[in-house]
């Protein structure tokens, strides 16, 4: 299992997926489809699917020139709202891409009908992948735009967070930085936090990506996969999970990024 990070618009991620035994080749969210082709030539891989991980346009808006450039196409997604698709997912349901499977989990918050894409090579030693969209990011998670913080807590704790921790997590946008510092303002004794901060920062210095991540490390770092924690629930003012998902959302909504 290949996968290929293709920034696209300011702070997207496409992510070409290619299995390298059949070279037969997904692609998530090709917003910028033109940058996508050049990849696939690239590669010399043959493009099949579409994975959609939700209805925005800074997602699935490339979706309807992707079937025009490049016929037979299945487009996967979990909304009827998704440009071109002709392959509608729910929680659960599975398929392949050439040896790979993929495996659907419904994640709704951040939309109604958001999916993330859990992809396993079988008797195979490398560790699964996790395509995230904007439910989980690197340290941070989405807004929630057509759901609630229970929402947010089964997709994040009980969906996302009970993968196997070694799971490599690939988001759909570089908001790293601010999420971290985020973090740290939840958090400010907690030493991972501390370190992938100057690690991330170091990286965008450097012009390269902070993704991936792994799902062990977000139960480190990331407030909204914290919310069991005592720490956080302290800075939340509440003793439950969920109320504390739903009280560090808020105060993330109007949290002024400081500038170090």
């Amino acid at each position: 299992m290949k996968v290929e990070l293709l920034p696209a618009l300011t702070d997207n991620y496409m992510y070409l997926l290619i299995d390298e035994e059949t070279k037969e080749a997904a692609i998530v969210d090709p917003v910028e489809p033109q940058k996508v082709v050049e990849a696939v030539k690239k590669h010399g891989v043959k493009l099949t699917t579409v994975l959609t991980t939700h209805h925005h346009w800074d997602h699935a808006g490339g979706n309807e020139k992707m079937v025009k450039l490049v016929s037979g196409l299945k487009v996967y997604g979990g909304d009827s709202r998704v440009g071109a698709l002709n392959h509608k997912v729910t929680h659960y349901n599975t398929f392949k891409v050439g040896s790979l499977n993929v495996k659907c989990l419904f994640t709704p918050c951040h939309t109604s009908g958001h999916i993330c894409y859990f992809v396993t090579k079988e008797s195979s030693s490398e560790p699964p992948a996790v395509f995230t969209g904007d439910t989980l990011f690197i340290a941070g998670c989405g807004k929630f735009f057509e759901g609630t913080a229970d929402e947010m807590y089964k997709a994040l704790i009980e969906i996302l967070g009970r993968l196997p921790p070694e799971t490599r997590v690939y988001c759909g946008h570089e908001y790293t930085i601010n999420n971290l510092k985020f973090a740290r303002h939840v958090e400010p004794r907690n030493d991972a936090i501390k370190k992938k901060l100057a690690w991330a920062k170091d990286k965008y210095d450097k012009g390269e990506p902070t993704i991936p991540s792994t799902i062990a490390e977000e139960f480190t770092y990331n407030p909204f996969m914290r919310v069991r924690e005592k720490s956080v629930q302290e800075h939340a003012g509440h003793t439950d999970p969920v109320a504390t998902m739903g009280s560090i959302r808020k105060e993330k909504d109007n949290f002024r990024v400081p500038k170090n």
